[in-house]
């Protein structure tokens, strides 16, 4: 009979603390409480991961390059953590209860770390790829230890010993996928969510070796892992402690002190800035009155952002900003000039009865869809209840748009516009088909806005217009970012449309290190961001670039400032791009 081999090979030394274990409890429940730790970290491991995606792709608004550099980092990383984790071995009780109390200080305090640099900094991709490193190398170390842990409880072949560590591992990981985006970033948000992961991290580290390996531990190291532990928790509490002050301190960095409302609904933050007089208020307004209950899912509802007191402090003087997910999305300085280029010229050429509005719920576009004579319907498919609500209620808004939403010929539908209009939204029995559809979308080349630049929502765009219908189109800055731009041109001829382009100029931003959408990355020879606004005109027949001769007194555009907008962009033209498709999005840049 052959004997089965030793798992330790005869002649090499064996770890100290593999020799004598000593526990409080039988085997079988040890190998379980160690199991259940494995569990625990593999689930704290999972939200530091996901919080460094989530918040990167917050501050940037390109969730596939901050995923891919997160995780490609921290797979990386892990195998280097697991390298380094064999020297520990010797001493697996001590290595694991250090290793887990430096895990969870470092990946409690990530979001707060990212968020400061990103707003007093301006960036933020440096400190997300160090942090990755870090996390990454502490999850990795995890495995080795966990598995000389597991084996000194009773001793088994390592494909046994294997299979029950992943097994904990990757069923953990599961319970910590899910309880992030729909438990810790909707009740606790991000910062004060990842701090209370940490601290359950810290807890299930150093409790499993204070306790069931107790008698392994030198006095000095088992005073030694206490100290740190409590040290860590403190910590962790102090931070709890200043989440609120630290995120409004954090939001008067990067919208200086004028922010006025923060809340996070269940789609984004959205931000006000400025726009009433803090007299007339009497206080910084609350951010679960405008909003109620306009948030997709009952927990996220009317949560603010960053502060997580319901009110948002700092000065409402100044001109109002609309910032979504960070990006300015409307301001008093630009609304007049980017809204009439939008809306006038598409309202020109033929019948302008029947209007339908894609995106656009801050009532802005509708507000120039109102002044025009001859209007009997304007539908709103806006994806955020939230935002149409404050349209209609925030004072400061509700004034730039000109009470639009309240006007009895506005129909607002919460929804997303590319499932609205896949579903027959756009049919007779709800107005359709319409003269006149106004795409006042978020800009092209983030991920989020792929679908909304594709041939494929062009085509259901089409679908929607009458025979003579007219399509109005905002695609980003030509330039500066002239590929998305021309890409979003070839998109919309693909779709079986004829384009019109033109660009009007925009303004310089008014706060550095916040992203406008009248602005890219590239500079002009002033030095300073080349700023303006592109739009398309689309038709089934060539249209006309005009303005029409019964339209309201415009206050910033002219058939003579149209036309030289349509040569201002004809001289950033890039032939021969191919469409953007679902498949294939090709306007990422």
């Amino acid at each position: 009979m052959i004997e089965p081999p030793d798992p330790v090979h005869r002649g090499s030394p064996e770890p100290p603390e593999t020799r004598c274990p000593a526990l409080p409890v039988p085997a079988a429940l040890g190998r379980l409480l160690v199991l259940a730790t494995v569990f625990v970290c593999a689930a704290c491991g999972l939200v530091y991961e996901l919080e460094m995606v989530a918040l990167a792709s917050y501050l940037t608004g390109d969730s596939v390059t901050q995923a891919s550099v997160v995780l490609s980092v921290m797979v990386f990383a892990m195998g280097i953590g697991s390298l380094l984790a064999k020297r520990l071995r010797c001493r697996a009780a001590v290595g694991f209860g250090a290793l887990e109390a430096v895990l969870a200080l470092v990946g409690g305090f990530s979001a707060m770390a990212l968020y400061a640099c990103y707003a007093w900094f301006g960036q933020s991709r440096s400190v997300l790829v160090g942090f990755s490193l870090a996390i990454g190398m502490l999850i990795g170390a995890e495995v080795p230890l966990l598995m000389t842990l597991i084996q000194r409880v009773r001793r088994q072949d390592a494909g046994g010993a294997v299979a029950d560590l992943f097994a904990a591992d990757y069923v953990g990981a599961l319970v910590g996928g899910l309880a992030f985006p729909f438990l810790l970033l909707p009740v606790l948000g991000q910062v004060s969510g990842v701090l209370l992961t940490g601290s359950v991290n810290a807890v299930a580290g150093g409790g499993l070796v204070l306790w069931l390996f107790r008698e392994d531990l030198s006095v000095r190291a088992r005073w030694a892992l206490i100290a740190t532990n409590v040290l860590v928790l403190a910590l962790l509490a102090i931070g709890t402690a200043l989440v609120s002050p630290f995120e409004r301190a954090a939001r008067d960095a990067v919208y200086g002190s004028a922010a006025r409302i923060a809340v996070r609904t269940g789609v984004q933050e959205v931000v006000i800035t400025g726009g009433t007089d803090p007299a007339a208020t009497g206080r910084a307004r609350t951010t679960r009155d405008p909003v109620g209950s306009a948030g997709r899912g009952t927990a996220q509802r009317g949560r603010p952002v960053p502060g997580e007191g319901g009110v948002a402090a700092g000065k409402a003087g100044g001109p109002l900003g609309l910032y979504l997910d960070g990006r300015l999305r409307a301001s008093a300085d630009g609304s007049v000039p980017y809204h009439e280029a939008l809306v006038h010229p598409a309202m020109a050429g033929g019948p302008h009865r029947r209007i339908l509005v894609l995106g656009g719920g801050d009532g802005l576009a509708a507000r120039e869809v109102l002044r025009c004579p001859g209007v009997t319907s304007v539908t709103i498919v806006e994806l955020d209840p939230g935002v149409a609500r404050l349209a209609r209620t925030d004072p400061g808004l509700s004034a730039l748009n000109g009470h639009a939403l309240d006007d009895p010929r506005v129909r607002v539908v919460a929804g997303d516009v590319f499932e609205w209009l896949r579903r027959g939204g756009a049919d007779a029995r709800n107005g359709g088909p319409y003269d006149v559809v106004i795409a006042d979308l978020p800009d092209p080349g983030s991920t989020a806005s792929t679908k909304l630049y594709s041939q494929e929502f062009y085509g259901l765009a089409a679908r929607a217009l009458a025979a003579d219908g007219r399509l109005a189109v905002h695609a980003g800055e030509p330039a500066s970012r002239p590929l998305p731009f021309w890409t979003v041109d070839a998109t919309v001829r693909a779709a079986g449309l004829r384009t019109v382009p033109y660009r009007v100029p925009g303004r310089f931003p008014a706060r550095t290190g916040v992203p406008e959408r009248s602005c890219g990355t590239a500079r002009a020879a002033t030095g300073r961001p080349a700023c303006g606004w592109g739009f398309l005109l689309a038709a089934r027949r060539a249209p006309r670039l005009d303005l029409s001769p019964d339209a309201p007194a415009l206050r910033s555009l002219t058939r003579e400032g149209l036309h030289s907008a349509a040569r201002a962009a004809a001289r950033t033209r890039l032939p021969g791009l191919p469409p953007s498709t679902l498949m294939h999005p090709r306007h990422l840049d």
